[in-house]
């Protein structure tokens, strides 16, 4: 199982604004397992990406780095 980061928009009717843009990190086995597991919440997702190495140890160490149980 991996770490994805996903970068999304909370309206999935509305044109992707950078300034609004968030993210969420969930476990899944791949890119598509995790669009699946977020399907329900509607989300307008811009982009998923996982994460590993130094990538992800960063990601680990930001404050806000929190693992969404889906």
């Amino acid at each position: 199982m991996s770490i994805f980061k996903v970068f999304f928009q909370e309206t999935a009717n509305e044109v992707p604004v950078r300034e609004w843009t968030k993210s969420v990190y969930v476990e899944g086995e791949s890119e598509a397992d995790v669009r699946k597991k977020l399907a329900s919440r509607q989300y307008n997702i811009e982009f998923v990406t996982v994460l590993s190495g130094a990538h992800l140890e960063y990601e680990q160490n930001q404050e806000d780095f929190k693992t969404e149980t889906v």
